[in-house]
């Protein structure tokens, strides 16, 4: 009886490998080990800079209401605790498409916040 290998198995774990390394260059998407250590390099990546665009993002929308609020004459620091005192529970997000798009609805929270605050 002839030796039966683990071949079928083995070629489809490598053609997967490489399948995730397709568009990388050189190598990393033709040899097997440097497909293998630049695929976990970059699923590595993948989930931390998901974490990091979380971070990123919520960077951009103080930014947007910092720079909204400096225009109506408070600071961020000072109209976060007043919306904190005043009980609006809106998050970063939400407070800067309001700063965005609605200028006016943006005075009005502010006005609120100051109102607790002062």
């Amino acid at each position: 009886m002839p030796r039966a290998t683990n071949g079928p198995a083995s070629r489809r774990r490598r053609n997967n490998r490489l399948k995730l390394a397709k568009g990388f260059r050189g190598s990393r998407s033709k040899l097997f080990r440097q497909a293998t250590e630049a695929v976990d390099r970059a699923q590595a990546m993948a989930y931390v800079h998901r974490k990091v665009k979380k971070r990123s993002f919520r960077q951009l929308w103080i930014v947007r209401i910092n720079a909204a609020c400096r225009l109506n004459g408070i600071s961020y620091s000072r109209f976060i605790d007043g919306c904190n005192k005043a009980g609006i529970n809106l998050n970063r997000k939400v407070l800067s498409e309001i700063a965005i798009h609605d200028p006016e609805g943006f005075s009005k929270v502010v006005e609120s916040a100051k109102a607790k605050i002062a």
